[in-house]
Order: structure tokens, then C-alpha cells, then sequence
């Protein structure tokens, strides 16, 4: 099993964040992983993206320029990665944000409003993991409760609350999806 990911959404969308829990999720899934983020100078605001590797085998670069899914979090960053995404492969799209659908007829595309999504839990900040939670439906290449040992280790500051709100919104995105 080989998975390469695109996340791609502004600064502070928490593109980066969802890619390191991804990662580490799948190394408490005992698979090989890898994280590289990328962001514009603005960071906050700015666009920001990261390639994650989730594989059963090695993992030769971090860098996915072909990938098997893409997750888009806002409407200018499905442009610039649709065109990336492998033939066949699953485009994400945050219908909350994202009013455009994608040109290509070769690719899976399933929208989940992961802003609206994560209001109705009580923070707009938790659309990363509703989008999370949407692709381990898809994919199954990590488990739910692989990210939430990851978000533990990831995020070893936030309290109790905080951590039953992260796992309640990978919840709702994982049913999100039909």
C-alpha cells in the first residue's frame, strides 16, 4: 500500500497540522511515513500546502508531485492541484469554501462541507480534521484511532476537551462521507 497526499488551504487552515497528524498516524499504524510541509511568506492568510507518505513499503522521497489524493481546503488551491492528482485518483474538496468543481472526469471527487461541518461542533478551527476524517473513509490507508493516538503525541498540550473535539470532528467527517 502506497498513498501520497497533497493538503493544500490557506495559512492557518491547519494544512500543515492535519499532514503531521497524518503522518504520525501512520506510524502508529506501524507504515512508513513522511511529512514536508510548504507555505508562502505570509503564512497566516498565505497559502500553505504539505506532501504526506503513508506506505507498507520504503518511503524514497517526501516529495509527492503525482499524488494519489489531494485534499483542498479553499477555492485557489484546487487549480493548482487538480492538475497534479494521478489519473483515478481522489480529489477532497471543502464544499464549504470550495464553490468551483474540479475540470478533470478521470478522478473520484467527493465534497464534504468540513467548515460547516466543524461550526456545528462549536469551532470552525477543526475543518482540517473533518477533512481528515473524510479521507480515512476513502482510503482507509490510516485508522481513525491511529489519529487519535497521533493527535496525543502531536498536540501533547491540549487538554482533555480540546482532544474529544479534535476526535468528534474526524468522526463527523468520516460520516460525512456516503
Amino acid at each position: 500500500m502506497y498513498q501520497g497526499i497533497r493538503i493544500a488551504g490557506f495559512g492557518g487552515q491547519g494544512v500543515i497540522s492535519a499532514g503531521i497528524l497524518l503522518a504520525q498516524a501512520g506510524v502508529e499504524n506501524k507504515l512508513n511515513a513522511s511529512w514536508l510541509p510548504s507555505y508562502g511568506p505570509e503564512m497566516r492568510g498565505g497559502t500553505a500546502n504539505c506532501s504526506v507518505v503513508v506506505s507498507d513499503g520504503e518511503v524514497y522521497t517526501p516529495i509527492v508531485s503525482r499524488p494519489d489524493t489531494v485534499i483542498v481546503m479553499n477555492e485557489p488551491s484546487l487549480p493548482k492541484f487538480e492538475p497534479m492528482l494521478k489519473k483515478g485518483g481522489l480529489l477532497i474538496l471543502n464544499s464549504s469554501l470550495v464553490n468551483s468543481r474540479p475540470a478533470r472526469t478521470d478522478i473520484k471527487t467527493v465534497c464534504v462541507p468540513c467548515n460547516q461541518i466543524a461550526e456545528k461542533l462549536g469551532m470552525d478551527r477543526i475543518a482540517n480534521l473533518v477533512a481528515l476524517g473524510a479521507f480515512i473513509k476513502c482510503t482507509g490507508a490510516v485508522s481513525l484511532a491511529a489519529v487519535a493516538d497521533a493527535m496525543k503525541k502531536v498536540y501533547k498540550r491540549a487538554k482533555p476537551e480540546m482532544l474529544e473535539l479534535n476526535q468528534k470532528a474526524l468522526q463527523a467527517g468520516f460520516d460525512a462521507v456516503k
